[in-house]
């Protein structure tokens, strides 16, 4: 897949995507799938990705084989499989247990504006990435990341900020993501060559 993104989501014939809103400039990679998630304006998922019941900011970059919301099992009961849920696809007589799904859906998960999702992480159930956060390669993310803090390990704890809280706050105030796409060309220069704090002091924020 190659050539310039538009208003229409690009999804690569090898992915599934399904009870999805995908936004303008968003692109689905090859053999992704992507279910009960919105993937909001200008985001990406990568190759081989598996998003399951998650809201997902602007300007999110996912990496290739990256997970977002691993399923729990039911650790309570006798046993972890899922023929005690899935039981329709066992017996003839038997139905899915929707109570249990509802209860996987009530655990979402929220990834924020601006975002990176490095390689082969994993975001579980029921966690908020914030605005401006960053997930190392292979992190399994099993609390909420707050907004511009880099987080890697497993399980994935802080490195170190992107920017000082300041610098953050005023960032998450100019909420550059919502700019129209004519603004983000016009800015497109400043983006590439000034620093974090020349950038706001310019633009505002």
């Amino acid at each position: 897949m190659s050539g310039k993104l538009s208003e229409e989501p690009r999804v690569h014939p090898t992915a599934e995507v399904s009870n999805s809103t995908l936004g303008r400039y968003t692109e689905i990679a090859d053999r992704s799938r992507v279910h009960e998630t919105t993937l909001s304006d200008y985001s990406y998922v990568m190759q081989d990705c598996g998003v399951w019941c998650a809201t997902i900011g602007k300007f999110a970059n996912i990496a290739a084989a990256v997970r977002i919301n691993a399923t729990n099992h039911p650790t309570w009961r006798p046993t972890l499989h899922h023929f005690t849920y899935r039981a329709s696809d066992y017996w003839d007589d038997a139905t899915h247990e929707e109570e249990f799904f509802d209860w996987r859906r009530s655990n979402a998960v929220t990834i924020g504006h601006d975002t990176w999702l490095g390689h082969g992480s994993t975001i579980l159930p029921g966690v908020a990435v914030g605005d401006g956060a960053a997930v190392g390669a292979g992190g399994v993310v099993s609390k909420d990341v707050a907004p511009y803090t880099i987080v890697g390990g497993v399980p994935a704890k802080p490195i170190r900020e992107r920017f000082d809280r300041k610098t953050a706050e005023r960032y998450q105030a100019l909420a550059w993501w919502d700019w129209d796409h004519a603004r983000l060309r016009t800015a497109l220069d400043d983006f590439r060559a000034l620093d974090a704090e020349a950038f706001l002091e310019k633009h505002g924020g």
